[in-house]
């Protein structure tokens, strides 16, 4: 249930408690007022009866009627002058006093035009109060329902910043809590976003001055003579050198400088260059077609997502083509739990690896950031068949 809706349901149930409890009162009081007006105007004509029955005048008062109820009875035997409502289908009120010789004196009248006014009173009471818990509610619910829009706009906004839209944000309306909580994603979206410039030019100008040293050291390397220690050099060179440009493509992906080239080209080919300088991954192809891409995009991330599987996963791996739909997967344990929940909700994160010592960790976040560029799906699980499996899918448009 929403926002809106227990909103809603709060302000009926609260106009019906008040219509009740208004209602319930002014019945206590308007049949107690009836009654005792009753009482003492039937009191005053039983006072004057009692004159008449002393001066033995005619009277409407009637001497120990037989329907007297008991309590009255007794009551005035015990010296007591009473008036008494006695209910049921036609109600009757008494009144009784004792005379000389321990005779009861008593007066009755019908209470029946009381019964049907107080009965019209609570007609009239529960039309109004119906009506007024309608006008309440159909108000709450407006409000209810504004209310929910505009804690909604405020969720969505913020969901759309933690997909990474940091130009999102909530137009904050009024002065309560919802809109000081717009205000405070608005207010939250900016400092995420100038966080996030920050890092990004702090990584984009490590990396452009990392090139520098990095090219001179490469150059330096080849002058060295061959040897064990030369080729240990030459490959920490060439992974520094790696690290550089991943760290770099990184930070344009992130800075969105970047703009595909569409040629057009056959899947398979795209997936053979992908996967040609990588031992143990093997190409299937289940129906090939004609794509309208940036090929050199497509096959990183096809590389990447192809040596992230034999870094981590285990032989063999297998490229599968079908259509514009490429299937990535190895055979080993598949993804950990924690880090398929991460994939599926924040993506990739930057320099983690499941293994440490095995990889920078940015393979997967270049892929994800060039399939959002391209306009791609990329969906990371586990095969139900075992191991892992990553699901590239390029848009519709794009195949031929």
């Amino acid at each position: 249930m929403n926002v809106g809706a227990k909103v809603a349901l709060a302000v009926a149930a609260a106009a019906v408690s008040v219509a009740a409890a208004v209602g319930i009162l002014v019945h206590q009081l308007t049949a107690a007022d009836q009654l005792s007006t009753a009482r003492d105007e039937l009191d005053g004509q039983l006072m004057s009866a009692a004159y008449d029955y002393a001066a033995a005048r005619k009277s409407p008062a009637r001497i120990n009627p037989a329907d007297l109820p008991t309590a009255v009875a007794k009551a005035v035997r015990g010296g007591t002058r009473v008036t008494y409502l006695q209910d049921g289908a036609h109600p009757v009120l008494w009144a009784a006093t004792q005379v000389a010789d321990r005779q009861v004196l008593a007066l009755r009248r019908s209470y029946a035009p009381e019964a049907r006014s107080l009965a019209a009173l609570d007609r009239t009471l529960a039309a109004v109060g119906a009506a007024a818990t309608v006008l309440v509610s159909l108000a709450g619910l407006l409000l209810g329902v504004r209310t929910g829009r505009r804690a909604t706009a405020a969720a969505r906004t913020a969901e759309s910043i933690a997909d990474g839209d940091l130009d999102a944000r909530v137009r904050p309306d009024g002065r309560d809590e919802i809109a000081r909580l717009a205000a405070s994603v608005n207010t939250m979206a900016d400092a995420l976003g100038a966080r996030l410039e920050a890092e990004r030019r702090v990584t984009a100008d490590i990396a452009h001055e990392l090139r520098t040293p990095v090219a001179g050291m490469s150059t330096a390397v080849g002058l060295l003579p061959p040897g064990p220690a030369t080729d240990l050099v030459q490959g920490s060179v060439r992974k520094l050198r790696g690290l550089v440009e991943d760290v770099l493509e990184v930070a344009r992906l992130d800075s969105g400088s970047v703009q595909p080239l569409a040629e057009e080209r056959q899947m398979s080919a795209m997936v053979r260059r992908a996967v040609a300088g990588l031992d143990g991954v093997a190409v299937r192809v289940v129906e090939d077609t004609v794509v309208t891409t940036d090929p050199r995009r497509v096959e990183r991330i096809l590389a990447n997502l192809a040596g992230n599987a034999l870094r981590h996963g285990a032989a063999p791996v297998v490229a599968e083509v079908d259509g514009p739909v490429v299937r990535v997967r190895d055979h080993g344990s598949g993804f950990p739990p924690d880090l398929l929940a991460v994939l599926h909700t924040s993506g990739p994160q930057r320099f983690r690896t499941t293994a440490p010592g095995t990889g920078t960790g940015l393979g997967l976040t270049i892929a994800v950031g060039q399939a959002r560029l391209l306009g791609a799906e990329l969906v990371f699980r586990n095969h139900p068949e075992g191991g892992a499996e990553a699901v590239l899918r390029l848009p519709a448009s794009a195949a031929g």
